[in-house]
């Protein structure tokens, strides 16, 4: 009797993020870094010699990627991944010519298994291409409270979400078969009057903590205002302003088509390393 596949592990609470981001709508929305992603997404297409006749967007906060790459696409349909992780993306198999998403995959609890089902749901030489929050993102605010609750509370609590790094976003591309996978990074700093007025923008962002593990008592006054303290202390500038890190690494991957160029059989070069190596030489 064979054994049920693992099941991936439940970081974080998709209706809470679901939740944040409806009431971060309602209050007025801070977009400046998913618009910046949303524009460079439609030019990133606009490199691809090609129309997209059928489209799905996974889980983008918003409606602003919709209206950036509309001319690029016929039908484009929207996927929620709280329903995509306990029913499956509910998107037939070689149905898309293309898979879009933005600021949303870094909250997927099981993001092997969705990347596994939008490469099936991809025709032949169709296109992944995706944006997430990368390893340095927010690397100041999440030094600053650490060092503020290792002094006054003793320990650290989980509050900023773990960021997958470049190498491991390729090896997911590998892993969930796509073809001619890329990835590289955008870093954006954005400067702000204090640690307080970044984290007022998150909550305009939805982008607070929503980690299972995540604290569930407020956090106390004296240490708040120890990481306000350290933030300014160790990442400001001579203006007296601070820097944030967001890292953006884009992925794209297509699913394979015997067009595609192919690498090299082994053995089936005409010339040999140190041959090319001994002609530069002479």
């Amino acid at each position: 009797m064979a054994a049920n596949p693992p099941t991936a592990p439940i970081l974080f609470d998709r209706a809470l993020l679901r939740a944040r981001q409806n009431r971060a709508a309602k209050q007025g929305a801070a977009t400046f870094l998913l618009d910046r992603i949303n524009e460079e997404m439609d030019e990133r297409l606009h490199a691809v010699l090609r129309t997209f006749s059928h489209a799905a967007d996974i889980a983008t906060p918003g409606d602003g990627l919709l209206a950036a790459i509309a001319g690029r696409v016929g039908t484009l349909t929207y996927v929620d991944v709280p329903d995509a992780e306990r029913d499956g993306l509910g998107l037939q198999p070689s149905s898309l010519d293309l898979v879009v998403s933005a600021l949303a995959l870094h909250f997927v609890n099981d993001l092997p298994g969705v990347m596994a089902q939008i490469r099936r749901a991809l025709k032949p030489d169709g296109l992944l291409l995706a944006a997430m929050p990368g390893g340095d993102t927010l690397t100041e605010l999440r030094q600053s409270f650490a060092a503020a609750e290792a002094e006054l509370d003793g320990g650290i609590s989980p509050r900023v979400a773990p960021f997958a790094d470049l190498r491991d976003v390729g090896a997911l591309l590998q892993r969930a078969g796509f073809a001619l996978p890329v990835t590289d990074v955008d870093r954006i700093i954005v400067r702000y009057d204090s640690a307080f007025a970044l984290m007022q923008d998150l909550r305009k962002m939805g982008a607070t903590n929503i980690l299972i593990e995540r604290r569930r008592t407020p956090t106390r006054r004296a240490t708040l205002l120890r990481m306000a303290q350290i933030y300014a202390e160790r990442f400001a500038d001579p203006d007296g302003r601070i820097r944030a890190t967001f890292e953006v690494i884009w992925l794209s991957g297509w699913a394979p088509h015997a067009s595609q160029q192919q690498p090299l059989k082994p053995g089936s070069a005409k010339a040999s390393l140190a041959d090319a190596v001994r002609g530069l030489k002479t």
